[in-house]
């Protein structure tokens, strides 16, 4: 029965007559291993199942003239064919023939559409919905859904971010006024490429174990020292900084302490999974985030950026055919394989997926053989969870220079990602100037028609 209860913190609403039922038929053994796949069919039928987003972050500002929005015999078209899909006449890059067969839970947004041009500030326009002006610190979005959906006594952190480069945008990675409480978990931002070339490098949370020299009991002592000095000063010091540092320690010890933060082991998954989402720093980061949504994180973003260790990523000023070749192939099958676990979980429709970067690149081809910076018509991605798939948003002129048909706005995406989520864009914080400020501004208009 205690296995009964300490199962139900994962699952939630399943009562424990469901859970005992489960048990019975051998759904829940003494083992946690193969469990989540046991209640998949529980999961996907239960209305108030927690919600979850995981955010695919494409660093540099990916060419959708090159993965979403082809434009075949244009003279902006580039040297990529596009391929047919499972959805007639939805048709993507060749270079993503896994995530092709996916398109019917996927919503194609290809009129994207903003002014911000520089990588610092569109990052955190994107990011956060508002331009980056004055003395408001925004939050990320991240944050915004780890307010409204996480839970204070979560044993795991409510967002975690996978191998970000945040060397451009800081702000546009941290929890802003909403303080220190909702800022996320870093996990392999310091990963480096293998001497083979290989980028999978390791992901994992600095510190989050103690050296195996020194004992546990003395561990404790230092912990419990450390807690009464902080304690005594927060005591003198009942202000904003002192409160959300303290608040973020004790988190800190609790991950340390708790059995959930076995997520972090990928070594626990069978190779050929592990082989599937890829043996890169992406593809394994998409693991991980399927490995802390099933246990109720509620927002995870995965960085993908530069590969094998080096390059510009998405910022393909030079060389854009090769580059975009490149990640396509990472992304194909870690983001196909990330669909495919999550609906054989059950738990892709509690899932929201959305992909996207600060902005696209240009139609045009430059004398480099690279596309530059563009934000007046580009792609984002929205899929999974909350979304009526199989469909195109949106439509470009034939050169893709402009958008021809229902254009999307900054906070248009971010509004339809909130209202998918179950959350309200139009909520407020007060913000470190003590102004209200909404999630979402409010003047965006989610979009209706892939929202179920």
């Amino acid at each position: 029965m205690c296995g009964i209860h300490h199962l139900q913190r994962f699952v939630g609403p399943f009562s424990r007559r469901d859970l005992l039922r489960l048990s019975l038929t051998g759904a829940v053994g003494i083992s946690a291993s193969g469990w989540f796949e046991a209640l998949a069919q529980a999961a996907a039928d239960d209305k108030n199942r927690h919600r979850s987003c995981i955010l695919l972050w494409m660093n540099g500002g990916p060419s959708q003239m090159d993965t979403f929005d082809l434009k075949p015999g244009s003279r902006n078209g580039g040297l990529f064919k596009d391929t047919a899909t499972v959805v007639p006449g939805m048709n993507i890059s060749e270079h993503m023939p896994q995530l092709a067969q996916w398109t019917k839970r996927m919503a194609i947004v290809r009129s994207m559409t903003a002014k911000e041009g520089d990588h610092g500030r569109a990052t955190a326009y994107v990011r956060t919905g508002y331009v980056p002006s004055g003395p408001i610190h925004y939050p990320t979005l991240g944050s915004l859904v780890a307010k409204e959906l996480g839970r204070p006594d979560a044993e795991l952190p409510n967002f975690v971010s996978i191998a970000p480069n945040r060397a451009l945008s800081p702000a546009a990675y941290s929890a802003g006024f909403l303080g220190a409480g909702y800022a996320p978990l870093i996990v392999g931002e310091r990963t480096v490429a293998s001497a083979s070339g290989n980028d999978e490098g390791k992901l994992e949370v600095d510190d989050l174990e103690p050296p195996a020299e020194i004992q546990p009991e003395i561990v404790n002592s230092r912990l419990k020292l450390l807690d009464a000095l902080n304690s005594g000063f927060l005591k003198n010091h009942p202000d904003a900084p002192a409160s959300s540092y303290q608040a973020a320690y004790q988190r800190a010890v609790e991950l340390m302490q708790s059995k959930l933060a076995k997520a972090f082991k990928l070594e626990e998954e069978p190779a050929q999974v592990r082989d599937a989402y890829g043996r890169t720093r992406f593809g394994q980061g998409c693991l991980l985030a399927r490995r802390l949504v099933e246990r109720s994180v509620p927002f995870v973003e995965v960085t993908l950026g530069s590969i094998d260790g080096a390059g510009a990523g998405w910022d393909t000023h030079t060389d854009n055919f090769e580059g975009v070749r490149k990640l396509s192939g990472v992304l194909d099958p870690a983001w196909a394989t990330l669909m495919k676990e999550l609906d054989e979980r059950g738990l892709l429709d509690s899932t929201l997926i959305v992909w996207m970067g600060e902005f696209g690149r240009t139609p045009q081809i430059n004398s480099n053989g690279g596309r530059d910076h563009y934000p007046q018509a580009y792609s984002s991605v929205l899929a999974g969870g909350g979304i009526r798939g199989g469909q195109v948003i949106g439509k470009t002129s034939d050169d893709g220079l402009t958008v021809t048909d229902h254009p999307v706005t900054v906070p248009d995406l971010l509004a339809t990602v909130c209202t998918a989520l179950g959350v309200d864009p139009m909520l407020q914080n007060e913000s470190n100037l003590g102004r209200p400020i909404r999630i979402v501004d409010p003047a965006a208009k989610p979009i209706a028609e892939v929202l179920l």
